[in-house]
């Protein structure tokens, strides 16, 4: 566990750098399935969508803060994007994600590559991973880029078919 003098280094270093400056150095390896996890240190659903990050192969680092709201700020999340915590997919190309966001969005994010900052499943939707995670559930995620004027896109669908 980290202790509280790597957080605060942490969190001054994200604080006082470009948007996904010091963000897209969280994830720095340079592996696809890298990534690293902002939560706070109660929050059980956090924890829950982490571990199913791990059970997917993925390599997760997890910072646990008191305070997202600036890790948020430098990730570029508005508040109609905003969940419960903040995530840097590593690799060649470094996205945010935000929130619980789906196995399935998350490889198709892979996939396609596209040229946008990350992807987020606002608010905390019941049966999204690590909400009960039901298959059947159904909510959007959104793509955003936050370049000047554009609103952020539906990227996913959960509980459709693709």
């Amino acid at each position: 566990m980290r202790n509280s003098k790597n957080i605060a280094i942490l969190a001054s270093m994200v604080m006082t750098t470009l948007p996904l400056g010091a963000i897209s150095h969280a994830a720095s390896e340079n592996d696809d399935r890298t990534m690293t996890v902002f939560k706070t240190p109660w929050c059980g659903c956090c924890e829950s969508w982490v571990d199913a990050m791990k059970e997917a192969g993925y390599k997760v680092e997890v910072n646990d803060l008191e305070d997202l709201s600036q890790i948020k700020k430098q990730a570029g999340i508005t508040t109609d994007l905003e969940a419960c915590h903040t995530a840097v997919l590593g690799g060649e190309r470094k996205y945010v994600l935000e929130g619980h966001v789906p196995l399935a969005a998350i490889e198709k994010l892979h996939s396609e590559r596209p040229e946008i900052k990350g992807i987020s499943t606002p608010g905390m939707p019941m049966g999204s991973l690590g909400m009960g995670d039901d298959e059947n559930a159904r909510y959007t995620v959104y793509a955003f880029t936050n370049r000047s004027g554009e609103q952020p896109t539906v990227f996913f669908e959960a509980g459709k078919d693709q």
